[in-house]
């Protein structure tokens, strides 16, 4: 058996099976495409479902992939066993109603003693124990000896997940000597010792499972192969782990390169977590997830901030795993282009969450080690949901972070309690974004019209239309009149009444005959994209089946447009400037502003906006044309049109094109010309949730407006200052000047005062047993002050203890001081703070020779100055 590389025998099997006629398909992304059952794609066959349920047909009857995976059910477990991984590459062929048994048998054979050469004496099979055709096909077919063919149950060797497609299956062993196993003389595959490593599974998918339990023949069975490329890697390679292959041992040895320091036994573990983990963040990156506190956002975070810890458990206290990334992308990216394409957005992406995480792990773990320490004291063994909580919350813990720290020492989370608190923090998001607006329209407000009723749309070339009034709904109702005073659903046989769809506002306007007029103040599509218009009747009377003439606001109409087409430019600037893998997720278009969503990881710059705001421009300024046109999604895609990757659209997509500048996929409504649009401004960016920003923006005359506010602004500015406007700048830089002058003049005078008082102090300081003390109520004292009075006692204080206290905004503050001889007695700053600010109702602490702290009762100093004198009575 020859040792092959990993990437050696991935490009192989590919090989193989491209030879066997199979259609070889790139690794699908992990995310998922359209399974919502799923988080993250964790087999091979996974993104394969539409295929096997023929609910799509497949670009070909046979197939082969090398599927990227993320499992993190068992990622306790990862680097501390020899398999455990949450990262992994899954090898398989498929065929969807093509070849069967025979032929996947005898394939897996042929690439297993032809390609990869292992030697046929270490390779057996087990079957299903009822599959007697698999067992025929081993023995008679493939000449495999009977003794090394093993039967196996239907727990081990049987496919199915409840109802449904499902078969027996046969895997495939290396035995990997009689040194590996145990002491059974009849040990076989099946057995639980570490000798037989099962490598490649054959299912077979011939049966239907019903919901009694009936199994009956699909008419056309398929086959579904999974072999593990890291496990066969490491059978090639004649090595005891899945972390000592040849890709994944380049990525140890640079862990432990920069641990620059020899490997310890003991922190084996933590450089395989590393290894494994960095793996599985950069590909997952690399398919555009972003780290968040939700789903697979969420599982990003988790790796990275886990990969991260057990960098400092090894004593590395800087940030490294962009590093590491570097040497993944050495290794994988000939296989998957994508990640050598994404690098650098790879790389600013764990760039900016390791050191978000590192500007609080230190702190948040100080705070665990506290509540450990606290938790011993008290004899429990249990961490309240609340503590849990405040890690999460305030220093980035994960709860499995937590859990996974204090399990180390044999302490667990109250996780209802920390769950009971998560969904505090939730409900109270969601109250806040709680919709405004009359919710009543929303709840199907058709349900009492016909459901083929349909509405033609007429509105992107025309903003007039004589149309027959099909429907009229009032109160839920279908009615057959509205009149004067009634507010009604108008449901028309065509319209050029945009409803409100794809962030852009519904459409206002007229409706009227003769005999009516009627104010038209909203358009919407029901669930069933029906769309309708809220009619309020001025006078007369309006009948379904009448024809009435529908006129939109033209002015409103063209102002959305404007910035409408506004959000396509800018899209596409934002993906030129910031980055390829911004990706819209929202936005909003009126006639007013435009606001629109965005994936991204942080704020923008100001030279970025800047950019931005100049190549939206430069566009607008060109007079480039916009089109629209309907094609197939195929070509649509084939063009270039971005997506929403949520969205899910027809067999047929209307595209809007800007000459020479972008393509999107769109059904809004959209100026012709960019020069229509006028001018951009940007007014706001910021942030909605994790991994998403925000862009408010107007155009045309809005733009206009705001210039004659901020000119506005400048004026009364200028009138105030008594300066031209040329000059308010160098008039403001006068001002700041002469009051850093004079706040120099009021800390000088600050110092004066705290040094006189320093000196009162220590002629006043009392002795309890010997020792000086001072304790003092300095009064209305900012923090800072009491500080630099603190520092001034510390320097003439040889030895003693000292508790200042004072109020401000409302708040009692104390700082406490001990000098180090008394520290070895026993005495620290942070007890004495602690006894204070209690007595003050508050808390604090800090370092043994100085702490600080602070309290809701300033009336209740000079009771705090009384509670630590006799602490300090009795401690001394």
């Amino acid at each position: 058996m020859k040792a092959m590389g990993a990437n050696e025998i991935r490009r192989a099997f590919l090989r193989f099976f491209e030879q066997k006629d199979h259609y070889i398909q790139q690794s699908y992304p992990l995310v998922p495409r359209e399974d919502k059952s799923l988080l993250l794609i964790n087999a091979g066959m996974a993104p394969l479902k539409p295929y096997f349920s023929g609910t799509k047909e497949p670009p070909n009857k046979r197939m082969a992939t090398c599927q990227k995976c993320i499992r993190t059910d068992d990622i306790e477990n990862v680097g501390r066993t020899a398999r455990h991984a949450t990262f992994f590459e899954m090898l398989g062929n498929f065929s969807f109603g093509d070849y069967f048994k025979k032929e996947a048998i005898e394939w897996a054979w042929e690439f297993v003693l032809k390609d990869l050469q292992m030697p046929r004496e270490n390779i057996w099979a087990s079957i299903y124990e009822e599959d007697d055709e698999a067992f025929d096909l081993w023995h008679n077919h493939i000449g495999l000896e009977k003794e090394r063919i093993v039967r196996l149950g239907k727990e081990d060797n049987f496919w199915e997940i409840g109802t449904g497609p499902c078969g027996p299956c046969s895997e495939l062993y290396y035995d990997r000597g009689p040194a590996y196993g145990c002491d059974d003389p009849d040990c076989k595959p099946g057995c639980d010792c570490d000798r037989f490593v099962e490598f490649w599974n054959l299912v077979f998918t011939q049966f239907n499972r019903d919901e009694e339990g009936n199994y009956t023949k699909l008419p056309n069975p398929n086959i579904d192969t999974g072999m593990g490329l890291e496990r066969v890697a490491a059978i090639m390679q004649d090595v005891n782990s899945i972390y000592e292959i040849d890709i994944a041992k380049r990525i140890y040895d640079h862990v432990v390169r920069i641990k620059n320091s020899p490997e310890q036994a003991s922190e084996n573990v933590s450089i395989k977590v590393i290894t494994d983990h960095i793996k599985a963040v950069t590909f997952m990156i690399g398919d555009g997830i972003i780290p968040s506190n939700e789903g697979r956002g969420y599982v990003l975070r988790r790796l990275l901030r886990r990969g991260a810890r057990h960098g400092r458990l090894l004593g590395i206290r800087h940030t490294f795993l962009k590093d590491l990334m570097e040497t993944v992308v050495e290794i994988f990216g000939e296989d998957y282009p994508e990640l050598q394409e994404k690098k650098d957005y790879i790389r600013k992406i764990i760039t900016v969450e390791e050191e978000k995480f590192q500007e609080t792990i230190g702190q948040g773990m100080e705070i665990l080690d506290g509540y450990i320490d606290a938790l011993k004291k008290r004899g429990e063994s249990i961490l309240s949901g609340a503590d849990a909580f405040k890690l999460y919350d305030t220093y980035g813990f994960p709860l499995d972070l937590t859990l996974e720290i204090l399990a180390e020492k044999e302490f667990t989370v109250d996780q209802e309690a920390f769950k009971a608190a998560m969904e505090k923090q939730r409900n109270l998001a969601r109250s806040s974004r709680q919709k405004q607006g009359n919710e009543g329209w929303a709840e199907d407000p058709l349900k009492s019209v016909d459901p083929m009723l349909k509405t033609l749309f007429t509105g992107y070339t025309s903003s007039k239309e004589t149309a027959k009034v099909m429907a009229l709904v009032s109160e839920g109702q279908a009615v057959e009149e509205a009149t004067k005073g009634m507010e009604v659903l108008l449901i028309t046989d065509k319209t050029p009444f945009y409803g409100e769809s794809g962030g852009q506002i519904g459409d206002q306007g007229r409706a009227y005959h003769d005999f009516f007029e009627g104010k038209i103040l909203d358009t919407q599509k029901d669930k069933n994209g029906r769309t309708y218009k809220r009619l309020t009747v001025l006078s007369g009377a309006v009948k379904t089946g009448e024809e009435v003439t529908l006129h939109i606001d033209e002015k409103r109409r063209f102002a959305t447009t404007k910035n409408h087409t506004g959000t396509h430019l800018l899209h596409q600037a934002l993906k030129d400037i910031v980055g390829d893998h911004v990706n819209q997720a929202g936005s909003f278009v009126s006639d007013e502003r435009m606001r629109f969503d965005f994936n991204h990881f942080e704020g923008l710059t100001k030279e970025e906006i800047e950019k931005i705001e100049d190549q939206v421009n430069s566009v607008i300024f060109n007079g480039q044309p916009v089109t629209a046109a309907t094609m197939s999604l195929e070509d649509a895609k084939k063009k270039g049109a971005a997506a929403l990757f949520t969205e899910k659209y027809d067999a047929h997509v209307r595209v809007i094109e800007v000459e020479h500048y972008s393509n999107e996929l769109c059904g809004g409504c959209h100026v012709d010309n960019t020069s229509k649009i006028g001018m951009f401004k940007i007014l706001h960016e910021s942030s909605v949730a994790s991994g998403v920003r925000r862009i408010e923006a107007v155009t045309g005359e809005e733009v206009y407006r705001l210039m004659q506010q901020q000119e506005s602004l400048v004026n009364e500015a200028a009138a105030r200052l008594k300066v031209k406007k040329d000059n308010i700048l160098r008039r403001i830089e006068e001002i700041l000047e002469e009051q850093k002058e004079q706040n120099k003049t009021i800390e000088s005078l600050k110092s004066k005062l705290a040094g006189d008082v320093v000196g009162d102090l220590m002629e006043g300081a009392q002795k309890i047993k010997g020792v000086p003390v001072i304790l003092e109520n300095l009064g209305e004292k900012e923090m800072d002050e009491i500080r630099k009075v603190g520092d001034g006692l510390k320097e003439k204080l040889e030895s003693g203890i000292i508790l200042l206290g004072g109020k401000n905004n409302g708040k009692a503050n104390f700082i406490a001081i001990v000098t180090k001889d008394l520290i070895q007695k026993g005495i620290k700053a942070g007890d004495i703070v602690k006894v204070g600010a209690k007595a003050a109702g508050g808390g604090g602490g800090g370092r043994p020779d100085m702490a600080q702290a602070g309290g809701r009762h300033p009336e209740k100093i000079n009771e705090a100055l009384e509670a630590v004198k006799s602490y300090v009575e009795e401690t001394l």
